[in-house]
């Protein structure tokens, strides 16, 4: 195996203002940015506030991008966080206050709910698996199975609910699965091209047999994606692979399921269903004044 690898990937921080700018700009335009025909029914001179408040429990997460979809209509908007990202909510409260030109305020609703509602999903979803893990040294990942667009914005929501993210994309990991194995002969000659193409970058394997498995120790992988495998697999896969190789269990993980593959002591489990699976949180904005 190779010599022990940095931390891969450590929670990022909030992503670029200018790409959640770029974002928010597209989800306006999609949305008639400026073209809002039922706000011209309001003076454009009238002036008020509004608050958004959540109607369930949540964990907030897409302060940014709410922000970002009012003061890109118009920047007299003033916004008024009454917690930050990563704050856990009950039903009922108050997310933020929002005064400004009435207009903006309507036309920007929309977007502003829904990068909230989705990114607080993310984040909710994300906070309930962390805790269903607890204490255990087996660290939870998402995937690279995200709304297309969102990609940044799901992984930094993932953080911020408490889980850890794997691969941000094709171009900070090397993750070798059956289509690529299948392309380049074996798995040894894939595990060696990946060590010539990117020297010191993490090297996984997704094996679908203590076979493959016995390979991917062999040919000196850094990590080894367990797919699909039944429990009599997994046992002797974590014993096989103790000190020589890291682990991770993929594939159909669920909440019933998790408890039981954390008592393998496995290195990693990654979980699809944290953005693939997103519930948006109900949300509500009101004009108040």
């Amino acid at each position: 195996m190779a010599p022990s690898q940095p931390e891969h990937h450590p929670r990022p921080a909030l992503p670029p203002a200018a790409l959640i700018a770029e974002q928010v700009a597209n989800a306006l335009l999609e949305d008639g940015a400026g073209e809002d025909l039922t706000a011209l029914l309001i003076d454009a001179k009238a002036w008020g506030a509004a608050q958004i408040i959540c109607r369930e429990p949540m964990i907030l997460c897409g302060s940014g991008w709410a922000e970002q979809s009012f003061l890109q209509l118009d920047p007299r908007v003033q916004l008024q966080w009454l917690h930050a990202d990563g704050a856990a909510l009950a039903a009922g409260a108050t997310l933020v206050r929002i005064e400004g030109p009435l207009r903006a305020l309507l036309s920007g609703e929309r977007c502003a709910l829904n990068f909230l509602q989705t990114l607080s999903g993310t984040a909710t979803l994300s906070r309930r698996y962390a805790e269903l893990a607890g204490g255990s040294a087996t660290r939870l990942l998402d995937t690279r199975k995200t709304l297309p667009g969102l990609r940044l914005a799901q992984k930094y929501a993932v953080a911020v609910g408490g889980c850890m993210n794997h691969r941000i994309g094709l171009h900070d990991g090397i993750l070798i699965k059956e289509n690529h194995i299948a392309a380049a002969g074996n798995i040894a000659q894939a595990v060696a091209r990946a060590r010539q193409l990117a020297p010191g970058m993490l090297v996984e394997v997704e094996v679908e047999t203590i076979d493959e498995l016995l390979q991917a120790l062999e040919a000196g992988a850094d990590r080894a994606m367990l797919d699909e495998f039944d429990r009599p697999d997994l046992i002797r896969a974590v014993q096989l692979a103790r000190g020589r190789i890291e682990l991770e269990i993929s594939g159909n993980v669920d909440e019933t399921r998790l408890a039981e593959l954390l008592e393998l002591g496995v290195d990693y489990i990654s979980i699809g269903a944290l953005t693939k699976h997103v519930r948006a949180i109900d949300l509500s904005m009101r004009i108040v004044a």
